[in-house]
């Protein structure tokens, strides 16, 4: 029998565009046996047909009338990044019934709710794999490889920019504005890193990795973020006396509040301790671990970045794509029907590192002791020492598990109190 051809437009040709197209050409022939299919590209739209291109993408391939392709394809595979124009040819792909693969993690946090609802009322499939985390195969692990499983927690590092600057600081005691000129010098962090740095990125991630977990709509604007820009060199060595390591991590949970279930979501720059696997991610690399009921503990660790890496995630999903185009079948479908809560930031829960700078008198511990009780606050360790300034120490707290809202209530207490100067540093702390 003579193979189904599959048409299959590219919309982007930068660092994972330009990979998806090199290796639909030079491998098409093994793509073809893994989906029963041949694969034809028709396309690739660009928003300048004269700007330079790498090697492997044939100039004849390029057009600049991204809706035309669009119409004529089977699949679409939208590369452009950022929100417009993609969501407008996205959404034009699914209306169409057009099947779409995507590695937009910005589109799908903040516009998800629209996109699959068009695909689900044109019959049509998003696929997204290569959304979070490049090559780690963390979304199909949510979305299938667990579907019969009950998922409580989901913590990783999903941001190789932040985790390379943060271990180039553990590592060689870099500050963190050298750290973050030598990531920019190898690539790894674009000119302005804000969305890194400051989180968003990884929130965005977070908020994908939530909605397929807890089969619950999670939006970026869901997710508490905190960024990783203020750390300094002081904050790397005290974390490593305390046999830590600070990495920027997702955070979502299941959480029970009261008789119901609610969802915890937030980024934020946390102490990890030096045995949980987390700690030993270095470089780029990004690595999340899922909790299961059934499945207990797993971990996805490799390069959550980098052209032919996310291009590979990409291509997973044209191969599965083009199999159902061919025979049948389709991607799973969103699952929202848990419709859990998403809790606001100050319910979130965690132990925490408090460092305070405080006038070096007597009586300052029963001050402090008294504002912690006050809020409920179990202090579980707790270190002073001297400073150089003039008549001041430092006071390293560790809480047990409590609140954010607990804690920064007793922070602005704190703050009222003549004994204390300054709160240095408020960390969340993993086990």
């Amino acid at each position: 029998m003579t193979p189904k051809q599959v048409k299959i437009a590219v919309l982007g040709c930068g660092t994972v565009g330009s990979q998806v197209v090199r290796l639909l050409s030079e491998r098409g022939e093994d793509y073809a046996q893994r989906c029963g299919a041949d694969l034809d590209l028709i396309g690739v739209a660009v928003r300048s047909l004269e700007a330079p291109r790498p090697q492997g993408v044939p100039r004849e391939l390029l057009t600049s009338d991204a809706e035309d392709l669009i119409d004529a394809a089977d699949i679409v595979v939208e590369l452009i990044g950022g929100i417009e124009p993609a969501r407008t040819f996205v959404l034009r792909a699914l209306r169409r019934g057009v099947t779409v693969v995507t590695g937009n993690k910005a589109l799908l946090a903040s516009c998800g709710p629209e996109l699959f609802d068009a695909a689900q009322h044109a019959n049509a499939d998003l696929y997204f794999e290569a959304a979070v985390a490049g090559a780690v195969p963390v979304v199909y692990a949510l979305r299938e490889s667990l579907a019969g499983d009950h998922v409580t927690d989901v913590l990783g590092i999903v941001n190789g920019t932040t985790n390379y600057i943060l271990d180039e600081m553990t590592r060689s005691g870099r500050s963190y504005e050298e750290a973050l000129a030598r990531a920019q010098e190898l690539g790894y962090a674009e000119a302005d890193p804000s969305a890194d740095v400051d989180g968003y990125d990884a929130a965005a991630k977070c908020a994908i990795l939530a909605s397929l977990a807890f089969h619950t709509r999670v939006g970026i604007d869901d997710v508490d973020v905190t960024g990783m820009s203020d750390i300094t060199a002081a904050d790397i060595e005290q974390a490593r006396a305390g046999g830590c390591v600070i990495k920027l991590l997702a955070h979502a949970h299941r959480v029970r509040v009261g008789e119901r279930e609610a969802v915890s979501v937030r980024v934020a720059p946390t102490l990890v301790e030096r045995d949980n696997p987390l700690a030993s991610i270095t470089g780029a690399f990004n690595a999340v671990v899922v909790d299961a009921e059934a499945a207990g503990r797993l971990m996805f660790y490799g390069q959550g970045a980098g052209g032919v890496q996310t291009a590979s995630a990409v291509l997973s999903d044209v191969v599965a794509a083009a199999t159902h185009v061919a025979h049948g079948g389709a991607a799973p479908r969103e699952q929202t029907y848990e419709s859990l809560e998403i809790l606001p930031a100050a319910q979130a829960r965690s132990a925490f590192e408090v460092r305070l700078i405080l006038a070096d008198r007597t009586g300052v511990l029963a001050e402090i002791a008294q504002v912690f009780a006050s809020h409920d606050l179990s202090v579980a360790a707790l270190t002073q020492t001297a400073r150089e300034e003039t008549g001041c120490s430092a006071l390293t707290l560790t809480t047990h598990e409590t609140t954010l809202g607990a804690l920064e209530g007793a922070l602005a207490d704190l703050r009222e109190l003549a004994c204390v100067k300054r709160v240095e540093r408020v960390l969340s702390r993993e086990g």
